[in-house]
């Protein structure tokens, strides 16, 4: 079975989701037949690379909140991150286009080394000090040798504005297609669709009717699961 899922690396919910899926995951029985690939979705498409900015600053303009409103949010996001076991960052990020991030993605695809990529970027956006987008190409080429590739090739990608271009678009176009207008979206099998960052629970549920069956694409969703979309990520409450 194969288990498809759109995210951007700005995208906190995506983080978190992607911790509970796994969870989800290692306690299916068929764990070892679940193919996992991931596919891109930018959260802000078009933005310029240059275009660097505090996320408290994003998250004021994006929802029209206080900078305390958007503090406070980050803090309730960090707390939602550290029940998975993973470590956040709720002050002094930035946020900027993920378009190179996706590109070399799709090179860590063609070299098995993806999901390994996936990690290291979510680690370097949500938890380290050092910005992801202010120092772009040297971190990422630094996070691709790291995930197991090798760096003159991602000093090519990230040259060549059309690298892997097409092959983001494309996962950009087919999620449309499915109706994802936000992320995290997970696809299983082409049977089911998941949205959000459900509760381990909701996973562990979808992997189950998915197994073995031959239905259209059903979208699974509950009213409280976070997301994010091209107008901003859900905040918190509490």
């Amino acid at each position: 079975m194969r288990v498809e899922i759109w995210s951007d690396i700005a995208c906190p919910w995506c983080y978190v989701g992607k911790a509970r899926f796994e969870k989800a995951l290692a306690a299916f029985p068929h764990r070892d037949d679940v193919e996992v690939v991931h596919r891109s979705f930018e959260l802000d498409p078009g933005r310029a690379k240059d275009d660097i900015q505090p996320v408290l600053t994003m998250l004021s303009k994006k929802y029209g909140m206080s900078e305390a409103q958007a503090q406070a949010g980050e803090h309730n996001l960090r707390a939602q991150a550290g029940a998975e076991g993973l470590d956040y960052r709720a002050e002094g990020r930035d946020h900027g286009s993920t378009f190179d991030m996706h590109r070399l993605l799709h090179l860590a695809k063609e070299h098995g080394r993806q999901s390994e990529l996936l990690q290291l970027m979510y680690r370097a956006n949500f938890a380290e000090e050092r910005s992801v987008y202010a120092d772009a190409d040297e971190f990422l080429i630094e996070l691709a040798v790291e995930a197991g590739l090798d760096e003159g090739t991602a000093r090519q990608v990230l040259a060549d504005p059309a690298a892997y271009a097409d092959a983001v678009r494309e996962d950009e176009r087919e999620a449309a297609e499915l109706g994802a207008n936000g992320v995290p979206f997970f696809v299983l099998d082409r049977k089911y669709g998941v949205s959000g960052a459900q509760p381990a629970e909701v996973f562990e549920r979808a992997l189950t009717q998915a197994w073995g069956e031959r239905s259209p694409l059903q979208v699974i969703q509950e009213d409280t699961a976070e997301a994010c979309g091209t107008d901003g990520c859900a905040v918190p409450s509490r």
